[in-house]
């Protein structure tokens, strides 16, 4: 797959290249990774916050929900925005809303998201969040006893802390690696020329050293043409980062010990080695580089991309693996895409005549009325034709929440966030295999409306 480009990127110029590691550095099974996370929530919750035991009949359903949805916690709904923050697309439950009630419920307002009062799902960690608040609020619904529809999104999103954090889940991946992990040999590959190319690397990731050394055993160092071990590969390696907060607060760092996993608190310069926690001010300053020379690669596009332009001018890279098959999908339904174009022209042409009629000073009224009558009755036409192959278009995407960058005929929300915070995005790290280290990456020039209509 080729690297999309957002802003001019010259890779000559960077002199650090960091990465997050899980979905970037090393990519997962999305599917049988957010399933056995599914199942893990369910138990915390029965467990841990006394929820009923009927709710292990849930079954899991991947296509439930999508990287970019946003929880409306008030309402109990999952909500597809555009980018101008405007509800596009909504569920009840398992429930579509109609747009009729869709537009009662938000009035064409923009979303705030920012308040407390919505979740946005922005990795796919999140699918089996969006996935499980469906169910449970459908649940609810259906008179089980379960806690209003905003506790229940607070109680899922702890859930999903806890089996992140208290091993149940990794042990798991740990015990089968083969079945979890999407191994691309690569990415070692890519590393290797990198560091030929002069380049220092890093890693800064929210998980702890244990499995972090683990993961990157099994899906580094089989690999390895140049180099006996992950490690001599990696200049600064931040483990329990704890990100966006990493590039946000200052908090201290802890030393690891490669060998025994042990810490102690560090002070003073960062030498090359394996820390846990810190600060990214202080790795760009012990780096002895500028903001502008280090290029950061992550999942996440808010603890990776959005905190960091936000917080400091290092040069981003957003991994989204979610685009490949939706590339697949765009290529198939190029025909669909083509019919639906032609038909939204057709009926602007339509519009376009009943404007002129309808400003003309014609004298024969009656006349005027039906013409402008008849064009209705063909825009109508178009319209159904429209419809048709807008069902027939969903067909290729989810069938719930269609195309991860748009909503309609608008960017999505998150297509937003990608454009102006990510400097490129790509399908996974290795497709930058296919380029220099020396690459100079320039976006395409994006025409106006007023340009495209210029240059018809």
């Amino acid at each position: 797959m080729p690297v999309f480009i957002n802003r001019i990127l010259n890779l000559k110029r960077i002199k650090v290249i960091g990465f997050d590691m899980d979905y970037t550095l090393v990519g997962y099974h999305t599917k049988e990774l957010e399933k056995l996370t599914y199942t893990l929530v369910i138990d915390t919750l029965i467990k841990d916050r006394g929820y009923p035991e009927e709710i292990r009949k849930l079954k899991f359903n991947f296509n439930r929900s999508i990287v970019g949805i946003v929880i409306d916690k008030r309402k109990g709904n999952l909500l597809k925005l555009s980018r101008y923050n405007k509800v596009k697309l909504s569920y009840h439950g398992l429930r579509e809303i109609g747009y009729q009630e869709q537009n009662k419920l938000y009035q064409e307002m923009a979303i705030d998201i920012k308040t407390s009062d919505f979740q946005s799902l922005d990795t796919s960690f999140s699918i089996s969040n969006g996935v499980l608040y469906s169910q449970l609020v459908q649940l609810k619904d259906s008179a089980v006893d379960l806690p209003g529809f905003y506790q229940l999104a607070e109680d899922l999103k702890a859930a999903i802390d806890t089996v992140h954090q208290n091993g149940s889940l990794k042990s798991i991946i740990k015990g089968d690696f083969k079945k979890y992990v999407d191994v691309d040999p690569e990415v070692t590959l890519l590393l290797e020329r990198y560091l030929a190319y002069g380049k220092k690397l890093i890693i800064i990731t929210n998980s702890d050293y244990t499995y972090s050394n683990d993961l990157l055993n099994f899906a580094i160092n089989p690999f390895l043409k140049n180099h006996k071990k992950w490690q001599e590969l990696f200049e600064i390696v931040i483990t329990l980062a704890d990100k966006p907060r990493f590039f946000t607060d200052r908090n201290g760092f802890l030393k690891v010990d490669e060998e025994t996993g042990l810490m102690k608190n560090h002070f003073g310069h960062l030498s090359r080695g394996i820390y846990q926690g810190g600060w990214f001010k202080k790795v760009q300053r012990d780096l002895c580089v500028q903001g502008s020379e280090i290029l950061y690669l992550g999942d996440h596009i808010y603890g990776d991309v959005v905190s960091i332009k936000k917080s400091c001018n290092w040069r981003t890279a957003l991994v989204l693996g979610d685009l490949e098959d939706e590339i697949s999908n765009i290529k198939a339904s190029k025909n669909v895409q083509k019919e639906i174009t032609d038909l939204m022209m057709k009926k602007s042409k339509l519009e376009a005549k009943i404007n002129l009629y309808d400003i003309s000073g014609s004298k024969d009224k009656r006349k005027k009325r039906e013409t402008i009558a008849k064009l209705f009755e063909e825009i109508d036409a178009v319209n159904g034709r429209i419809s048709e192959k807008l069902a027939e278009l969903k067909k290729y995407f989810n069938p719930y929440w269609g195309e991860v960058l748009r909503s309609g005929l608008e960017e999505s929300r998150f297509a937003d966030q990608v454009e102006r915070y990510a400097c490129i995005y790509m399908t996974k790290v290795s497709d930058l295999y296919s380029y220099s280290p020396r690459t100079y990456f320039r976006p395409l020039k994006r025409l106006l409306p007023h340009e495209i209509t210029a240059l018809k």
